[in-house]
């Protein structure tokens, strides 16, 4: 059996390659003894590139077309193996053929979130995942680089690798694209050109080339995407009153829409009624003024603190100082400050206070 595999092997005089798969990306002919016979036909079909490997050297590249195999056809070959005058016998050289189409759907993802830093939420942990798809570029240096003396290579032997390079990438992409994390979903197509940019110079030692990568989805962690969620809501309710006018009509008519009768429409008013009373409670409570604040004075209105008894009281606006003056908590030595002076001065010195002085009546006569 061994003679006729040696008979049969110098007699093969056709070199090509049949791809029946859609995942290999490498193929290596198999001869007996690896020898070729003079003058042999080499059929490198659309999407091939054939190598010659010459005691692990990579020799000649041949792209899509038919060749006959002979000296000149073989430059490097011929050097490397020393033929000056021509060759007539069976010669020794490895034949790989290698797929350069493109390889597609094959998928990317976070195994772990990756942390970045927002500017609108700060730090958060983001997971992504996404397809992307490859062609070989340079053979000869996927060869030395990757495939080696694999005689059947695949895409399952080298994609976690690229996964890997992607992933790493990701982070990166990202915080240089500068887009906050809420606009991501909107620039998926920006994220992954980023992304492609950057990877290229590590595909590019592995002799590949990623033709395209896309982002699917990038997502945050469900604890986050809850609190958007009720951060959305709040902004869908806008007006709160006019949301619990809205809230109170609804009650109402689900009481009135109660199989109970009359008695239960009179219960379901009545409750709708308390609903009401207690949601108007609490936005009146939620818009009043903290107790024991006082509203500021109106605009364009100047209010004065007055120095009573040696304490600081006020600020009074001049309505209530013109009562001060008339019962005599307010006199022309009477210290005051409002805003805009420069220190405490007396009432009566006080340009916007003079008035309130001129106007005062006389003294009641003595009895």
């Amino acid at each position: 059996m061994a003679l006729w595999d040696k008979i049969a092997g110098e007699f093969i005089d056709i070199i090509e390659w049949t791809d029946d798969t859609q995942d290999t990306i490498v193929y290596r002919f198999e001869r007996h003894n690896n020898e070729i016979k003079y003058n042999a036909q080499l059929t490198v079909r659309e999407s091939q590139v054939a190598v010659f490997v010459n005691e692990g050297k990579v020799a000649d590249v041949f792209q899509p077309g038919m060749y006959t195999l002979e000296t000149k056809n073989l430059p490097i070959l011929s050097t490397l193996q020393g033929w000056k005058y021509g060759f007539a016998s069976p010669f020794k050289a490895e034949v790989y053929f290698l797929n350069t189409k493109r390889f597609t759907d094959l998928k990317w993802g976070t195994m772990n979130p990756v942390m970045l830093r927002d500017p609108e939420f700060g730090p958060v942990r983001l997971r992504a995942f996404g397809t992307y798809a490859i062609r070989v570029k340079d053979p000869a240096a996927f060869i030395r680089e990757i495939a080696g003396t694999d005689g059947r290579f695949t895409t399952d032997e080298i994609t976690e690798q690229l996964r890997n390079l992607i992933v790493t990438s990701f982070a990166g992409a990202v915080a240089k694209s500068g887009i906050p994390v809420l606009d991501l979903s909107s620039n998926y197509d920006k994220v992954g050109q980023v992304i492609r940019g950057a990877i290229q110079p590590e595909f590019d030692a592995y002799g590949l080339e990623i033709a395209t990568l896309l982002v699917e989805n990038v997502s945050l962690p469900e604890e986050v995407e809850k609190a958007l969620d009720r951060r959305s809501s709040m902004g869908v309710v806008g007006d709160l009153g006019r949301y619990t006018q809205f809230q109170t009509a609804e009650a109402i008519k689900a009481a009135a829409e109660n199989p109970g009768g009359a008695a239960g429409i009179g219960i379901g008013m009545a409750t709708a009624g308390g609903l009401a009373s207690a949601m108007g409670g609490a936005v009146q409570q939620a818009s009043a003024p903290a107790a024991g604040s006082a509203p500021p004075p109106l605009p364009g209105a100047e209010a004065y603190h007055v120095a009573i008894g040696g304490k600081q009281s006020g600020p009074f606006p001049a309505a209530e100082l013109q009562g001060m003056v008339r019962d005599g908590r307010l006199t022309r030595d009477s210290l005051v400050w409002t805003q805009g002076m420069a220190s405490w001065s007396k009432a009566g010195e006080v340009a916007g206070l003079a008035a309130l002085f001129t106007d005062l009546p006389p003294p009641l006569p003595q009895a």
